[in-house]
């Protein structure tokens, strides 16, 4: 059975691009059911334990939220329960996507899915990511938020004003009324308060441990680059939309140079679900722990299907939806 074959579960009617969350989407347990029931799974916890010398099993399924929440644990742990349960519904026969893509971490979930990078080796970069990411700004220096209800323009207009020689900037433009900028806290602080008296609903600071995908994270870019030319790429098995562009790429020549400006630069999600569904994506399945993706896809079009596997339960009834 080809990885195309379309007379699997899914058939010809639906065009389904699978997507995978990043940091955010992490919960104790996680993993645990489908490690218990899928042999398919429990090789992939057992692969990244190997991979990386830990217990990250151990940490996903009855550590602390504290111990998970660190973000060099967070990313391996999270990008390991997403290949678990893609590895799940592949072995119940599942339809390949026909596109992948994720949401910053989740593009590195989503590359190993179309086999681009060996599990092996993205896990034990992103634990690397997350140490290079953690350490780029000192706590308290920098911070983001989530702003409800306001436009990108705006939002890039506020910013830009209240940077004041400090960076401000959007970092994650999840759908038309989310929007989550990231940089030095007193500008961001100023950011919301501009934003507040321009009609947004809401400008909320998120209990983040730094500002992801801002120019504060260039020490990290830096140093992840180093690692990310070192690892091999092979061919997509489907086509990926990257964050940093929200382009199709179908070849590997293109992944290491994404993989590396995505650190300092906003994750386009609005626009990579945009470009999904314009390439003729009707049915989105959520691979991985927590539901954030999928509600943003809700947010973004309302005419698509949207399902998701993050334990048997969930995996049954997309089995069966399908």
């Amino acid at each position: 059975m080809s990885e195309f074959d379309s007379s699997e579960i899914g058939g010809p009617i639906s065009t389904i691009a699978y997507i995978f969350p990043g940091q955010g989407s992490q919960a104790v347990g996680m993993g645990k059911d489908l490690f218990d029931n899928f042999p398919a799974a429990r090789q992939v916890f057992e692969e990244a334990d190997d991979a990386l010398g830990i217990a990250l099993s151990r940490m996903c399924f009855s550590g602390t939220e504290e111990e998970l929440a660190l973000t060099e644990n967070t990313q391996p742990a999270i990008l390991t329960a997403s290949i678990a349960a893609y590895r799940a519904m592949r072995s119940e026969g599942i339809a390949a996507p026909r596109f992948v893509a994720g949401h910053s971490l989740g593009e590195y979930s989503a590359l190993v899915a179309a086999g681009v990078i060996a599990l092996s080796d993205a896990v034990r970069t992103v634990r690397k990511r997350g140490k290079y990411m953690q350490e780029a700004v000192p706590v308290g220096v920098g911070a983001m938020a989530a702003i409800l209800g306001a436009d990108l323009e705006t939002i890039e207009q506020a910013c830009s004003e209240a940077a004041q020689g400090e960076v401000c900037s959007p970092a994650n433009i999840n759908s038309p009324s989310q929007i989550v900028i990231a940089g030095n806290l007193d500008a961001v602080d100023r950011a919301c308060e501009l934003l507040k008296g321009r009609g947004a609903k809401r400008a909320i600071r998120l209990n983040v441990s730094a500002p992801f995908h801002c120019e504060l994270m260039m020490p990290a870019q830096e140093n992840l680059a180093n690692d990310l030319s070192n690892l091999e790429y092979a061919e997509p098995s489907a086509p990926i939309v990257h964050n940093v562009d929200a382009a199709i790429n179908s070849g590997a020549s293109k992944v290491c140079d994404a993989l590396t400006r995505q650190v300092s630069s906003p994750v386009k999600w609005l626009q990579s679900v945009q470009t999904l569904v314009a390439a003729g994506v009707d049915t989105f399945i959520e691979v991985g722990p927590g539901k954030v993706l999928s509600g943003l896809v809700k947010q973004i079009d309302r005419d698509v299907r949207v399902l998701n596997v993050a334990d048997t339960e969930s995996l049954s009834n997309t089995k069966v939806t399908l």
